[in-house]
């Protein structure tokens, strides 16, 4: 009876086990609110303090990291989404157009990574750049590129890494060395969402800018090429 009772238990420890990283759709796709951990960045509390240890080692290596974006709500995404839209619009792009150029590096809402709290975008907190920091070039010769071979090298340490690769042969995004992810919430978080399919649960919100584009083919092809095509690592 014992033993019976015994392996009772440690079924239900499994099973709270497999289900520690199901989270609600609703933080999957941005519909929630995450408080800030410190003065530059929000993100799940697991991932903050990782991310906080990566920060006293690289600071030990004088390496300063300073995060631009962390934790994005779906509000945030759709603000980002429409002033692109309206930009290029402007500029002269087709509807169509213009959404082909955001996706290039910004996300539809509701599919963003950094909806999840998991996401850091980092440069150098002691490097004065004019302009737009988060540019590649900016990592290769530039004035982050010592920023960029200490992550190569010691980010993994602590769990994060390179979401969109310089890999020629990935679609999606373009390569971004400033992105990185916690994998042990991250990789689960992105199983839920292909799981669930998330990415059929959008609601057609109107206040996106061009959403009347956005056909079933677009989204099908989007989530293969932007969500579901990244470091291998992290699927």
């Amino acid at each position: 009876m014992k033993k019976i009772f015994f392996f009772f238990l440690l079924g239900i420890q499994m099973a709270q086990s497999q289900d520690a990283f199901i989270v609600q759709d609703s933080i999957l796709m941005g519909r929630y609110r995450l408080q800030k951990n410190g003065i530059e960045y929000a993100l799940q509390p697991q991932a903050a303090r990782a991310f906080q240890m990566m920060k006293t080692a690289a600071l030990k290596d004088n390496i300063k990291l300073k995060v631009v974006s962390s934790f994005r709500d779906y509000s945030t995404q759709k603000r980002i989404w429409n002033r692109k839209y309206k930009r290029f619009t402007l500029e002269g792009l087709s509807p169509l157009e213009a959404i082909e150029k955001i996706v290039e590096y910004s996300t539809l809402p509701g599919t963003s990574r950094h909806h999840w709290g998991t996401e850091v975008d980092l440069i150098l907190g002691d490097v004065e750049v004019k302009g737009d920091v988060l540019l590649a070039e900016n990592f290769h010769g530039g004035p982050y590129e010592k920023l960029r071979l200490w992550l190569e090298k010691n980010a993994a340490n602590f769990d994060f890494y390179i979401v969109y690769t310089a890999d020629t042969l990935r679609n999606g995004f373009l390569y971004e060395p400033w992105h990185y992810s916690y994998a042990p919430l991250s990789i689960p978080y992105l199983k839920q969402y292909k799981e669930n399919r998330l990415i059929h649960k959008m609601s057609q919100d109107t206040s996106l800018l061009g959403h009347q584009h956005l056909s079933s083919k677009f989204i099908e092809e989007y989530y293969n090429a932007n969500v579901l095509d990244i470091n291998p690592i992290l699927k």
